[in-house]
């Protein structure tokens, strides 16, 4: 049987950054600004390592590259998927993201950014921007002209637990006290619109407007998340999104949980609590690959887990 392949995050450290990926997941963060961990990924700007296993230190790219019956033979040139980890200690950048047809053309061949939002943590006031209030491209530029934000952009209260799937070309960004699980196409193309006029090592962030208005639909129109339930005594599972990039569920075990084997490969990541996955010890931080072909498997213990699969 295939071994379950886990991976070692990329930290990344941020002008937004915290320290919370060490206080909440124990992760030794490079700094006190510490604002990403990318936990499954095999992309240029961070390419995860296998951590024990057959594969040991060996990168997710490699696997991909060189052992693509792990992955059930999906074609690709590049491992789609990409998830994250967001402490967001203060405000990130008002911003958007192309579409693959966009980044294709205009980012040397980039995949585009389809991503969504599992809140993991956030406080008692925390805020996100999901869309914007502009009926047009035209009307749009002049609210930024006049720098009116805060009639431009659609600021809506959030709680742990939240979930909000983030579909190209929608204005948005994740703000101050707030953690997040990302799951989003394997892309890291962002256009700023706005960053609050912040200063990094005594300069302005570059802003993107001409590829923003590009990419922004105007008028916004808010995706629509279905949770569908299935609650037994031994656990809560929901299916949150099913795009044509991903397919993502969130589980709370306090028993035990028999999945089937799916036809390419699976995601896990443990967002609290601790466990087993077919007798293999798991616990809160760890994030593996369920290669093709490993079968049915069966969690078990008190852990609350996202699954994810192309």
């Amino acid at each position: 049987m295939a071994e379950l392949i886990f991976l070692d995050p990329v930290l990344k450290d941020v002008i937004w950054g915290g320290n919370a990926l060490r206080t909440k997941f124990g992760y030794d963060i490079p700094s006190e600004t510490t604002g990403e961990a990318w936990v499954v990924s095999a992309h240029k700007n961070g390419d995860c390592r296998v951590r024990g296993g057959q594969y040991d230190g060996c990168t997710l790219s490699q696997l991909w590259n060189e052992h693509r019956e792990l992955f059930g033979g999906q074609e690709g040139e590049q491992f789609p998927i990409l998830i994250k980890i967001i402490d967001a200690k203060q405000d990130l950048s008002i911003q958007v993201h192309p579409d693959d047809a966009y980044a294709r053309v205009h980012e040397n061949g980039s995949l585009g950014k389809t991503e969504c939002w599992y809140i993991l943590d956030c406080d008692a006031d925390a805020t996100i921007v999901v869309g914007h209030n502009a009926n047009s491209t035209e009307e749009m530029k002049q609210m930024i002209a006049e720098d009116r934000w805060d009639d431009l952009l659609q600021v809506r209260s959030i709680k742990k637990g939240d979930f909000f799937q983030i579909e190209p070309g929608t204005v948005h960004a994740i703000r101050r006290g707030t953690m997040i699980l990302e799951i989003q196409q394997s892309s890291d193309i962002t256009y700023r619109m706005y960053d609050y006029n912040r200063l990094q090592n005594g300069k302005l962030r570059p802003l993107h407007l001409e590829q923003c208005m590009d990419v922004i639909h105007c008028p916004h129109k808010d995706y629509e998340v279905i949770r569908v339930q299935e609650k037994t005594a031994d656990y809560e599972l929901e299916e949150l999104v099913d795009c044509p990039f991903y397919a993502v569920e969130h589980a709370v075990i306090h028993g035990q949980l028999v999945r089937p084997g799916l036809p390419l490969y699976e995601m896990i990541d443990v967002i609290e609590g601790e466990g087993t996955i077919n007798g293999t010890c798991i616990q809160k931080g760890d994030h593996f690959v369920i290669p093709h072909g490993y079968g049915d498997y069966t969690l078990q213990g008190n852990m609350e887990i996202m699954l994810s699969r192309p």
